[in-house]
């Protein structure tokens, strides 16, 4: 007889193999069937709200890591609170408009938009951003991100612009926006103005030169001196600013010195920097004739070292003394800075630079060329003059389009700003109402409100919601009123704002219109501007979430660190500005960037980037998940294919405990559960490791601390289940009879493990846990549809042992380990072969007495040996001898009982009576 078949094994039918990436497609096409968002929602419909709004990626290009990030983490969220009994919208959205499509479109499909209408180059646009949604949708949905993806918002959609409008038309009315000519951050390249969200720094080379500005007028008070031995030393970074330069900025308290070095010239400087800008010149001997603190020296005049012209010598608080000359070379058109003192002194603003990049007829012999090409001649020319006084060769950071990557200047253009200054106070005080995850966010948003004094909210693009602005030919003012906004909300929401483009200013306004400013009706014409857009997303808001999707505010934003300049603030600034409200979220929470294995930015020069689709194929989304489940993604996240190799052992781990509990629970009812009085001791010990882990995953979920989850899970897989729990209950689940309480008390502690584990891990192992889910028992009231479709489990304190008692088991699982030592050194030493071979003789310390008193065979189960003898000493010492005695061909544990029931020569008692009652299989 071949006793093995008797055993109390058999399969689950829960597959192994490595198949992840061919399952997955097939359990999504069943969760479409089921329709598997809306039944959740049925569900819970009626419980408290938790909605995720979700921050719109731009839909101009296949999806990254970043977005696999991003939304596995909005998923994680959704899932986990749908899980706790919450009411869980979630609509996924794009962001449109603006130069991350247009530069995709014109890079990829060869576009001259110069070279189009604007109506046609917008509907290319339109068409491009509507692809690349359908592209990101699908890789979405294969990540398994549950939502509502054939109802998504789009900025593009014409509902949505027409609410756009009314936003800012809001702001408008309550005097926020207005239109000024001052320095922004300006992209030659792609001749647009930026916001400072749009913006990167880089290490870029550079000349820096410190240039000689001579005396023209000294207003009488230097007259002792020889004017024309003097000089004013400016430096500067950017060579190209110079032809703009109207002014030298001095702090008004800080002492200047005159110095002269040999032969004469003298220069006036920041005394606390003398000596290191005359080592620098390489003047060696030098002077400091006088000093004068820097108001002595306002309104003088000093010639411009190479165009006929005048600079005036200007006060300015902001000018230090940690680096430079002290006396700060001031261009209105280049810099806020020197706007605002320029203005203040009540001069002309002088831009000599266009929208390309290139120097106007202002900037005399170099007009025509670029400011880059500018550079070097300038230098050249200075050199030859005289004009230099020294130059550095350095590495500074600067700033760089975040689309074109290429250098942007500074360059005062007329503009569209929102007043942030007016309403800061009440931005700042929103911030106060928020739960920050992590919780310097709200320092840091403050912060970047209140360094903000404006939000230059227009831009030179054709894709993108036009500004809502008409103009008076007559009076040339802007308009902006109420009845214009109508108008135009309206007729975006009818036609779409192409109708901008093609409908004219007087088919666009109510008829008889005329203008607020002058009462005249002799024409108008339309803003050609467009708007910024973190406008755009910045009204998701209110133009999707309130006025579609029917709620405000939303439980939670959830995007990348750099949102805190972007989509956070800008949706916090409309909300406040507009709406006259708190923030639009009540929790935001950022995540860090995706990096390669290294912790380098992931590029398509460096070559190290990691595409979600091979990732699809290769170990299947439930691995990419798990990747973002286990990271702490407040930091950076990295991410390669050793990595993912890594991960794949844990999550087999999981799965692998998965299916022993499978395998050991196809006999089983669930709805015939051990009651917790007659549950056995061991059980109850991994009962209550199980509800420390429940309390753990609750916590961890609360937090956002998803690789808690994942970890802690991890851990009880291979630590308590697999390495003890485990070992020790297999002689009862396949020798114990199949009905005997000693097997249903295992079985029964074994299902509410899976079920409790398959609940809490399905969030975040949204395939796999449905997968165990739809193989495994279920009681009456679970929903076997779907995993997502139940509740979390709470712990089973009926089932939990006390603290004494768990205190008692961690005194037996050091013993055990030390007998686990023990037994691994009689191996080598070829003593024993199995560990059912063994006698194991124990001495133990008092405290430890109690395991004398155990039954010995209880005893020698938890050690996984055949006879254990307990004496009590002064400290714990194992001895290890072969065991005396047959081996049982059963349950193969050495007993001197083997043989003595009749009939059953080779089996020891419990196993011949477990046989006796078994249908034998021959």
């Amino acid at each position: 007889m071949e006793y093995k078949k008797t055993l109390n094994m058999t399969k689950s039918g829960f597959p192994m193999r490595a198949g992840l990436p061919k399952r997955e497609p097939e359990m999504l096409k069943h969760w479409e069937e089921l329709d598997l968002y809306h039944e959740l929602l049925k569900k819970n419909e009626g419980k408290p709200r938790f909605a995720l709004h979700d921050g719109p990626p731009f839909s101009n290009g296949a999806l990254h890591m970043g977005h696999a990030l991003n939304k596995s983490i909005k998923d994680f969220i959704t899932r986990s609170y749908a899980m706790r009994g919450y009411y869980t919208p979630y609509i996924p959205g794009w962001d449109n408009h603006g130069m991350p499509i247009e530069s995709a479109i014109i890079k990829q499909n060869k576009l001259n938009r110069k070279a189009m209408g604007v109506a046609e180059f917008r509907s290319a646009c339109h068409e491009f951003a509507d692809h690349y949604i359908d592209v990101q949708r699908q890789g979405f949905k294969r990540m398994g991100v549950v939502g509502d993806w054939d109802h998504p918002y789009k900025t593009m959609d014409p509902a949505f612009e027409a609410q756009e409008v009314r936003v800012f038309g809001k702001m408008y009315e309550k005097g926020y926006i207005y239109k000024g000519l001052k320095p922004v951050y300006w992209c030659p390249h792609d001749e647009t103005a930026l916001a400072e969200a749009e913006i990167e720094y880089q290490d870029d080379p550079c000349t820096t030169v410190y240039v000689k500005f001579p005396m023209y007028d000294d207003l009488g008070k230097l007259s002792h001196l020889d004017k024309s031995k003097l000089n004013f030393v400016i430096w500067t970074t950017t060579i190209w600013t110079l032809p703009g330069n109207l002014a030298i900025a001095l702090h008004p308290q800080e002492e200047y010195a005159v110095v002269r070095a040999d032969g004469g010239e003298m220069y006036i400087m920041a005394r606390p920097l003398v000596e290191k800008v005359m080592k620098i010149g390489g003047v060696e001997h030098y002077e400091i004739v006088e000093t004068h603190p820097g108001a002595f020296f306002e309104n003088m005049l000093a010639s411009h070292p190479f165009l006929p012209k005048t600079s005036r010598l200007v006060l300015a608080d902001y000018v230090t003394m940690d680096s430079g000359t002290g006396c700060v070379h001031t261009a209105p058109g280049f810099g806020a800075d020197d706007y605002q003192t320029c203005l203040r002194y009540g001069m002309d603003m002088v831009v000599p630079v266009d929208d390309q990049g290139r120097h106007t007829d202002y900037a005399g012999k170099y007009a025509g060329m670029k400011t880059e090409e500018s550079n070097p001649v300038i230098l050249a020319d200075m050199k030859e003059s005289g004009a230099l006084f020294a130059s550095e060769e350095i590495v500074h950071s600067y700033p760089h389009c975040w689309r074109c990557k290429k250098p942007i200047i500074f360059r005062a253009t007329p503009q569209w700003f929102c007043s942030v200054e007016s309403f800061k106070d009440e931005a700042c005080a929103a911030c106060e109402d928020v739960r920050w995850v992590p919780t310097w966010g709200k320092d840091r948003m403050r912060s970047m409100i209140l360094e903000r004094t404006d939000w230059c909210i227009s831009r030179q693009r054709r894709w993108g919601l036009p500004i809502p602005v008409f103009y008076c030919k007559d009076c040339g003012k802007p308009i902006c009123t109420p009845e214009t906004i109508d108008a135009v909300s309206r007729l975006f929401e009818e036609k779409g704002s192409n109708a901008w483009f093609e409908m004219t200013a007087e088919e666009i306004l109510p008829e008889g219109f005329t203008c607020p400013h002058c009462g005249k009706s002799a024409g108008f014409e339309q803003e050609s501007d467009t708007l910024d857009g973190w406008f755009d997303s910045g009204s998701t808001h209110f133009a999707s979430m309130e006025r579609t999707q029917g709620f405000w505010p939303a439980t939670m934003y959830l995007e990348g660190l750099d949102q805190y300049r972007g989509w956070f603030q800008s949706s916090l600034l409309t909300a406040v500005g507009a709406l006259g409200r708190g923030a639009p979220f009540k929790e935001c929470v950022t995540h860090g960037w995706t990096v390669d294995g290294q912790g380098r930015a992931m590029h398509k020069s460096l070559g190290n980037g990691v595409d979600p689709a091979e990732v699809f194929n290769k170990y299947g989304a439930d691995l990419l998940r798990l990747w973002a489940g286990s990271s702490d993604y407040h930091v950076d996240v990295r991410c390669s294919d050793e990595i993912f190799k890594q991960l794949s052992q844990n999550y087999l781990k999981f799965r692998n405990t998965a299916k022993f509990c499978l395998d050991n629970l196809t006999d089983f009812d669930p709805n015939t559960l051990v009651a917790p009085a007659d549950m056995l001791e061991l059980d109850k010990w991994a009962m209550t490791r199980l509800n420390a882990l429940i309390a753990k995953v609750f916590t961890a979920y609360d937090n956002y601390e998803f690789h808690v989850v994942s970890h802690a899970v991890n851990d009880f897989c291979v630590v308590e289940l697999s390495s003890f729990y485990f070992d020790i209950i297999k002689d009862r689940l396949y020798c114990d009879g199949a009905e005997s309480l000693s097997r249903r008390s295992a079985q029964t502690a074994l299902y509410l493990i899976l079920d409790a584990m398959t609940r809490m891990f399905a969030p975040i192992l949204a395939f796999t846990c449905d997968e165990i889910w739809l193989a495994m028992p279920h009681r009456t009231g679970d929903d076997e549809r779907n995993v997502l479709l139940n509740e979390m489990v709470q712990p089973y304190t009926q089932y939990a042992l006390s603290p004494e008692e768990m205190a008692r088991w961690d005194r037996i699982a050091a013993v055990r380990t030390a007998v686990n030592g023990a037994l691994e050194q009689a191996r080598a030493d070829k003593t024993i072969g199995k560990s059912l071979e063994a006698e194991v003789d124990l001495t133990v310390p008092a405290e430890d007495a109690f395991l004398g008193q155990m039954e010995e065979g209880a005893l020698a189960d938890l050690l996984i040996v055949s006879q254990v003898r307990v004496e009590t000493g002064d400290s714990l010492s194992v001895t290890v001898r072969p065991a005396a005695g047959t081996k049982c061909q059963r349950c193969w544990k050495m007993l001197t009982s083997v043989g003595t029931v009749a009939g059953h020569e080779d089996l020891c008692p419990r196993c011949a009576a477990v046989v006796k009652s078994l249908p034998v299989v021959e």
